[in-house]
């Protein structure tokens, strides 16, 4: 178990998607597409309006009108107006930076970190063979200023933006430890974010912590499977807790890993059209299995458990999943900035949805808040992991 529920966690240099997502790499240029049988723009009453709220802003605004911003906020507010929050238009720098973060790697220092709710940013790890590691920095330094600007009141991605940049250059930091200032110069270079972590267990049962789904995430999660079967694993836990979920062709490519032949999932649009994601059994694991999830468990890792659950495989232990059955893509616009749109829900191999549902585990089981110590659970107080343990006897 991570980090407790109060803390914002992130990584420096990318926040990892929070859901199943897909990308249409074709850009929407201008009339491509057919218009749509009620364009809520070349509705008179709704143009004029508009016309109206300019004309009022041009007349009697204090303030100098930045009119890019301000087109910005009409294209958001169209997809506002869905009322769903899974939709929604990125600027140019809001679509870079989620394209950087669904990758998995990034260019900058290293570090994974948490923000508290007093606005305290802290390094709670270090990669291994990062610039910040070399450096000297260690777990538990506090953010303190950033090239010289302090980073007091200032939020998580303000901070990434800071410390993010061209391999190569450098980045001066000064951080807080034992209550005193200490200065860096570090130098950033190109960083793969590990998703995966893993370890062996007592009686040979394998342990692998999965953080997120992302691009790098498949080669980093076989490169674990195979060093815990060649250390001679006999059973083992999936740790999906607190993950939030990633992309639907990574999740599927670690299911093949590990699944018979057969249904992985499967995808529905607004026309019925049904896409099948299946399994080809050439690696399916035999081992006795168990599956952590918990209330944070959402959207890909909720796929990731229920077909494990589907197929009888294993149990999963811990609490009722987010909830989150529906499926978007990302569509790429000819200026930079993208819309992404919810089109499809998704189903278990039984054919089961999850949206607003979740997965429900064969073991209920809550972590006790006494067991937090400084938003983390030693495994020795992790009642979840210790049932995911006997489950496999």
């Amino acid at each position: 178990m991570k980090n407790k529920n109060t803390f914002i966690k992130g990584f420096i240099g990318g926040i990892i998607l929070t859901l199943i997502v897909t990308l249409v790499l074709i850009p929407i240029l201008r009339g491509q597409l057919g218009e749509g049988n009620s364009s809520i723009l070349s509705n008179p009453e709704v143009s004029g309006k508009l016309n109206v709220i300019e004309t009022l802003i041009d007349q009697y605004y204090l303030y100098d009108v930045d009119t890019a911003k301000e087109a910005e906020g009409i294209y958001a507010g169209l997809t506002a107006g869905l009322d769903d929050p899974y939709t929604v238009y990125f600027t140019a720098q809001e679509y870079a930076d989620l394209m950087e973060s669904v990758s998995g790697s990034y260019s900058g220092i290293g570090v994974s970190v948490n923000q508290s709710e007093d606005g305290t940013i802290t390094i709670i790890k270090l990669f291994e063979g990062s610039p910040g590691l070399e450096a000297g920095m260690k777990p538990g330094d506090i953010f303190y200023a950033i090239d010289g600007k302090k980073v007091e009141g200032s939020d998580l991605s303000t901070v990434v933006a800071g410390i993010k940049g061209e391999p190569g250059t450098t980045v001066d930091i000064t951080v807080i430890r034992d209550g005193s200032p200490i200065d860096f110069t570090v130098t950033r270079k190109d960083i793969e974010i590990p998703t995966i972590e893993y370890s062996m267990l007592e009686n040979s049962v394998g342990y692998i912590y999965i953080a997120g789904f992302d691009t790098v995430t498949l080669p980093q999660f076989e490169a674990a499977l195979n060093d815990l079967k060649a250390q001679g694993m006999k059973a083992l836990i999936f740790d999906v807790r607190d993950n939030p979920g990633g992309s639907l062709d990574t999740v599927v490519g670690m299911l093949d890993l590990i699944l018979p032949k057969g249904l992985i999932v499967y995808t529905e649009d607004k026309n019925g059209k049904r896409s099948e994601e299946k399994s080809d059994a050439e690696r399916q694991l035999t081992l006795p299995i168990s599956v952590l999830v918990n209330e944070h468990s959402a959207s890909a890792s909720e796929i990731f458990a229920a077909a494990i659950q589907d197929y009888g495989l294993g149990k999963v232990v811990g609490q009722t999943t987010y909830g989150k059955g529906v499926v978007q893509s990302i569509f790429p616009l000819e200026d930079g900035s993208a819309l992404k749109l919810t089109v499809a829900n998704y189903y278990t191999p039984k054919g089961n949805t999850i949206q607003g549902i979740g997965v429900k585990p064969d073991y209920e089981v809550a972590i006790p808040e006494a067991a937090y110590e400084d938003g983390t659970v030693d495994k020795s107080e992790d009642t979840q992991l210790q049932k995911a343990i006997e489950v496999l006897k």
